[in-house]
């Protein structure tokens, strides 16, 4: 149930989290819950989907279909519009790029390619979202992207900052609207202690694991982690929202579902980020990412 009064920042304004996704998807896999949680409490919530993610395969066998393949862009867009909601967003904006897919695919050589735009364009198209939303908190990817190295992955990265940076600037972009200081950057992690506690329960129950030493072995963010969000108030969010994105989850999938959904939901009732940047002094570890910025409760 949202609050009666929107929760606001110590000058008044109301807390607004923006988050930036490369794919539809995206916003579903990574930190769904901490977003639900935030928005049942009344924060606005505003997703930027860098590309439509026309080049995504379709790993649900029951949608792969000729009807599905020859609207694919605007099924995908269908289907972030549904999860969004399930989620909470307030507001989805579509940056406006073509899905770059992977190093050396006929994708990722296309000029309408998010990978291959000008910087300093897409930067000015993320100035304008983050000018006239007025985020307080902005959550992006990490640089280090060495478990999946998607070009659009490592293209949010490289805008977010200075998109952040140049939105505060008046001289920056001056024609894109006032100024507006983001608070606090955070970065999306996915930490070996997630993987570890599925693991287990997979295996306490006597189920199939599909984290096997390659999961188990991937690079580690576990020490990077600032911020621990607790999802447990929002059960059941990320499984509704990973499966209104039909053509990219397979239901049938080990990986989302293996577990009961009431299991999963407490195996790691967590979202894990990284605190990048902060305009305000930090004291860390956090349990929110609104933590230095919200009002005193009186």
């Amino acid at each position: 149930m949202s609050a009666a009064v929107a929760p606001t920042d110590r000058d008044g304004h109301p807390l607004v989290l923006l988050t930036v996704h490369a794919h539809p998807d995206d916003e579903a896999s990574k930190g769904a819950g901490s977003v639900a949680r935030y928005a049942a409490e009344g924060i606005g919530a505003v997703l930027v989907c860098c590309t439509g993610g026309e080049v995504g395969e379709i790993l649900n066998p029951a949608m792969d279909t000729d009807e599905v393949r020859a609207d694919l862009p605007g099924v995908r867009a269908r289907e972030l519009d549904e999860a969004a909601a399930i989620i909470g967003y307030r507001e989805v904006v579509l940056l406006g790029y073509r899905d770059s897919g992977m190093p050396d695919t006929p994708a990722n050589a296309d000029a309408r390619a998010f990978a291959n735009a000008p910087l300093e364009e897409a930067v000015g198209r993320l100035v304008a979202v983050v000018r006239r939303v007025r985020p307080q908190v902005v959550v992006t990817y990490p640089a280090d992207q060495r478990g999946y190295p998607h070009p659009d992955h490592l293209r949010v990265h490289e805008i977010t900052g200075p998109a952040v940076e140049a939105a505060a600037d008046p001289d920056a972009y001056a024609h894109l609207g006032p100024p507006w200081a983001v608070s606090k950057i955070y970065e999306t992690a996915w930490t070996r202690r997630r993987f570890e506690a599925s693991h287990a329960k997979f295996l306490e129950l006597g189920l199939e694991s599909p984290y096997d030493e390659t999961w188990l072995s991937r690079p580690s963010q576990d020490e990077a982690v600032t911020t621990v969000v607790d999802t447990s108030v929002v059960a059941d969010v990320r499984r509704r929202a990973l499966l209104a994105h039909a053509t990219q989850v397979d239901p049938g999938s080990r990986f989302w579902f293996g577990l009961p959904p009431d299991v999963a939901d407490q195996v790691y009732p967590y979202d894990e980020y990284v605190l990048a940047w902060s305009h305000r002094p930090a004291e860390l570890p956090e349990d929110d990412l609104f933590a230095g910025v919200r009002a005193a409760r009186p």
